[in-house]
């Protein structure tokens, strides 16, 4: 496989013009848009001053951002199993498909990737505890004679760029996973066929597809583990979960409530809602430990949905996102999924809270609670998109700048310490060529080739 990046033109040319814009020089001015939110900002911290280009906001903006001595900005990218599944098995062809992707990335003024190493209870990697994953070698259990995951590392590592293990802590099965390809060496199949009644629910079946218990403690604790291998064997530079924890409940109906018969049976006093935000917080909380004895170094952090209103859901996800955000011990970073632009909106035609501005806001808040870094992610993939947004002709097309807006606006806030980009692939999509060429005079060394 061979992928190209198309060329970006005139790239130096326009990060000399956008140093030279006096009004994006805010951080040293100390104008208000620089820097911390008013004292008589609302409730949530908005001050409704980044709703879009009507404040004469356009996006551009200095590489002098401010972060704090010694820290560098972090600039990643996501890439996911998607990628694995299209990368060659046979070795020589898998290393230059590898040397491609990270050059590109730090073509592209990158200095991280957050790569898959566990997608649906598998391993891209050898492992004594999962089964090979069906996204290296073809089929789940079958392993490619090589480890292709230390070699992304070392590849990523002589370029100068992070590697931060990717898992997906209870998925089982989803896209390109059925039930019937989970091989036989995994722990789900052996839980279900070993004739033990008592592990009989540590996997679950929800809405078609199968998932770990999040309520059973060896299953936290196998998760965890999984981690603990992965830093104990290989130099990654950080672990990194999504928003993959509860699906969507209902306690209403038996067929989609999940493990509420393991609430019920643990004889908890909490209500459900709160009990399930325990599990998934001791899931979080083993998972930071077992980092920290291994390699201190390494940082942990989870990607969640970027709205936290629906982080805080009675029927879904089940993030407890206030407590990780003010206690210690559960998570080095926060990257929150912000996709959605400047001028996104509700149904009755107002901005809607979860709009990039506003949002922002809500996310500024909750890091000044605690001492968890905030890092954005951003949708490359709607770049030049019909993206639905109730507006009449979508923000997504209309604009090519929204998200070089968003990282110029993330760096004079003065909270956000980085991005990451999702995903690799839609850097090389053709509708997104304009908005990658306005984003990456905005990342050092990002000029394209």
């Amino acid at each position: 496989m061979k992928i190209r990046m198309k060329k970006l033109c005139a790239v130096f040319c326009i990060t000399a013009l956008l140093f030279s814009l006096p009004a994006f020089t805010a951080a040293a001015s100390g104008s208000l848009a620089a820097g911390p939110l008013p004292a008589d900002a609302g409730a949530n911290g908005s001050t409704g001053g980044f709703a879009g280009p009507a404040d004469g906001f356009t996006g551009s903006g200095s590489l002098d951002f401010p972060l704090t001595e010694g820290e560098k900005e972090l600039r990643g990218v996501w890439i996911s199993y998607l990628i694995w599944d299209r990368l060659s098995a046979e070795q020589s062809e898998f290393q230059q498909e590898v040397d491609e992707i990270l050059d590109n990335c730090r073509s592209w003024g990158m200095n991280a990737v957050f790569v898959h190493v566990r997608s649906h209870g598998d391993a891209m990697y050898p492992s004594s505890i999962y089964p090979w994953s069906k996204f290296v070698g073809g089929v789940q259990g079958v392993g490619p004679g090589y480890d292709p995951l230390q070699y992304f590392i070392e590849a990523a590592h002589a370029r100068g760029l992070e590697f931060h293990a990717w898992f997906n802590p209870y998925r089982i099965t989803g896209y390109l996973m059925n039930w019937s390809e989970v091989s036989s060496l995994s722990p789900a199949k052996v839980w279900a066929f070993d004739g033990d009644p008592s592990n009989d629910r540590y996997v679950l079946v929800h809405d078609g597809a199968y998932y770990f218990n999040p309520s059973v403690e060896p299953v936290r604790q196998m998760v965890a583990d999984g981690v603990r291998e992965v830093v104990r064997n290989y130099d990654v530079d950080g672990i990194h979960f999504d928003d993959y924890f509860y699906p969507s409940l209902d306690d209403n109906d038996e067929r989609r409530w999940f493990d509420r018969p393991e609430y019920l049976a643990s004889g908890s006093n909490l209500p459900i809602v709160q009990w399930r935000r325990d599990q998934v917080s001791d899931l979080v909380s083993r998972v930071y430990q077992a980092v920290k004895e291994e390699k201190p170094w390494v940082v942990f952090g989870v990607s969640p949905q970027g709205y936290a209103e629906h982080l805080r859901s009675d029927s879904n996800l089940f993030v407890d996102i206030d407590r990780w955000m003010s206690e210690d011990g559960f998570i080095d970073y926060i990257m929150p999924q912000l996709y959605w632009g400047f001028e996104t909106k509700q149904s009755d035609g107002e901005l809607a809270p979860y709009a990039f501005g506003p949002n922002l806001d809500t996310w500024r808040e909750l890091k000044r609670r605690g001492h968890v870094k905030l890092y954005l992610g951003l949708a490359m993939y709607r770049a030049g998109t019909n993206t639905f947004d109730y507006n009449e002709v979508s923000e997504w097309l209309r604009r090519d700048d929204i998200l070089s807006r968003q990282v110029t606006l993330g760096r004079r806030c003065g909270d956000v310490s980085g991005y990451c980009f999702y995903s690799y692939d839609s850097f090389l999509e053709p509708a997104a060529e304009s908005a990658v060429e306005k984003l990456l005079p905005l990342l050092p060394g990002g000029a394209g080739d």
